[in-house]
């Protein structure tokens, strides 16, 4: 008996060391589980292209976010929705998510974990192509899709490589920037200051169709926008862990900015003037001829050498310093540095060019400074204006608009002054983009008469003088209604 007493007091012990050890083990595995959580700080540019920062492995699953006690904390703030799509802008689709987000560039796939109360099927995916043309059929043809995908409790996820603490923008860069100056600003870098300025750099960029010499080109501007390297989007096979991704980038115009539609009011004004702090640009202000100075007036000739060409240059230089400007030409290209075109623009008053890529150097022109866009002929005007003349009185420039007469047009020797070319544009027009391309852009070009357009040069000449012009409206001289 007293046998059996001992062996059972034995026994006791023996269980109770293994519920003991079996409690302490838990505790540990737990804090270590917590530990490994924790994010790590994404790493500045210090490591090339990609921007790797240390990561470990997370989660297998992804548990359900905004539930239980942390949404019950403060009844009153209004917490944004997990995912939140546009998908009916003209423009463009952009997706928001506020969740554990889960990035992989390579097979365009990006997770988040979603709300168990969200009413969703766990095999719903949203799939956009996060470019800022989508109404072009030819251009967003070759964007890649992107596909979204929730993640619940019982659905694998695809294990972080590295984990940043702050906010991914995702987007392609397109076709057509890189390959034309105007691209690159309305329907990149415009749309990338709309949607990542709010961040004051604490963002990353993965771009879709990324060219490395496209990136050195703008990469002062990159900095301003980023505190953190550029992925490669395509090419980028590890998985990187965000707290919150927008997919897509808001674009509300062809180059220019709506603040009313901005986070924190951010207007085309901002985006000027991030434009001169960018390259160092020295002039804030246009020179003012009320103060009586005897510096004069400078104007600046965009010349174009193959389409749309201003065949009397000579004679407008003339007539500009016949009216007392000191006039320069000069010719942008997708090679020229943009850093000193930008300075040399900026130490100009006027900016004069036929309608094309040229003119969107006026983002770099100081504030009262004047715009004169020369437009071709083929009902033109409001293309010309929707894509040139909208942004300068949002960057508080003035804006002149002269559309040239058939005698001013090297048309008149190509085609019969019965041809449709010349009686019904809009013929032409309903032709579709390569039509009018052929014709009216690229088989055009100009030679105006210095006696119609020299009262252009004078009005810009007054427009300088005068403070108090209201830089909301336009001029469209001598332009159809």
């Amino acid at each position: 008996m007293e046998y059996q007493i001992k062996c059972a007091r034995s026994v006791r012990k023996i269980i109770t060391g293994l519920m003991i050890s079996s409690f302490l083990i838990s505790f540990v595995y737990s804090y270590i589980s917590a530990s490994s959580s924790v994010p790590h700080t994404t790493h500045r540019k210090s490591a090339g292209l990609n921007g790797k920062s240390l990561g470990m492995q997370g989660d297998d699953h992804i548990t359900s976010g905004r539930k239980g006690e942390e949404n019950t904390k403060n009844k009153t703030s209004k917490l944004p929705p997990l995912l939140s799509c546009d998908l009916n802008d003209q423009r463009s689709d952009v997706c928001e998510i506020h969740s554990n987000v889960r990035i992989h560039g390579k097979s365009s796939s990006i997770f988040f974990s979603s709300d168990q109360t969200m009413e969703l099927k766990e095999n719903r995916t949203w799939t956009i192509k996060p470019y800022t043309r989508k109404f072009d059929s030819y251009v967003i043809e070759n964007v890649r899709a992107v596909t979204i995908k929730p993640l619940y409790a019982s659905t694998e996820a695809p294990k972080c490589n590295l984990y940043h603490n702050i906010t991914a923008v995702v987007f392609s860069k397109g076709i057509y920037a890189g390959k034309n100056f105007f691209h690159d600003f309305s329907d990149v870098l415009v749309p990338l200051f709309i949607t990542a300025r709010q961040f004051e750099g604490e963002v990353q960029i993965l771009m879709a169709d990324l060219q490395p010499i496209w990136i050195e080109k703008y990469k002062k501007f990159f900095n301003q926008i980023s505190n953190y390297e550029i992925i490669d989007f395509n090419q980028e096979n590890q998985v990187h862990c965000y707290p919150r991704a927008i997919v897509g980038l808001y674009s509300h115009h062809d180059f220019t900015v709506d603040p009313l539609r901005t986070p924190n009011n951010y207007s085309m004004l901002d985006f000027a003037k991030l434009m001169r702090r960018t390259y160092s640009l020295e002039r804030d202000f246009a020179t003012n001829l009320v103060e009586g100075s005897k510096i004069k007036p400078r104007l600046l000739i965009i010349a174009r050498n193959r389409t749309r060409k201003l065949l009397n240059i000579g004679e407008v230089i003339a007539a500009g310093k016949e009216l007392g400007f000191e006039v320069a030409v000069n010719e942008s290209s997708l090679h020229t540095n943009i850093e000193d075109f930008a300075r040399m623009v900026n130490s100009f008053d006027v900016m004069l060019a036929v309608h094309g890529a040229g003119l969107t150097n006026e983002v770099f022109l100081p504030t009262n400074a004047v715009v004169i866009q020369i437009v071709p002929l083929g009902n033109l005007h409001w293309i010309s204006y929707n894509y040139y003349g909208i942004a300068p009185t949002k960057m508080m420039l003035k804006y002149l608009q002269y559309c040239i007469s058939e005698e001013e047009s090297t048309l008149i020797d190509l085609y019969p002054r019965d041809h449709a070319v010349f009686r019904d544009p809009d013929s032409i027009h309903r032709q579709g983009w390569a039509a009018l391309d052929k014709i009216y852009l690229s088989q055009q070009s100009v030679k105006v008469n210095i006696t119609r357009f020299k009262p252009i040069l004078k009005r810009a000449l007054e427009l300088l003088g005068d403070r108090n012009f209201n830089v909301v409206s336009q001029e469209l001289l001598l332009c159809p209604d």
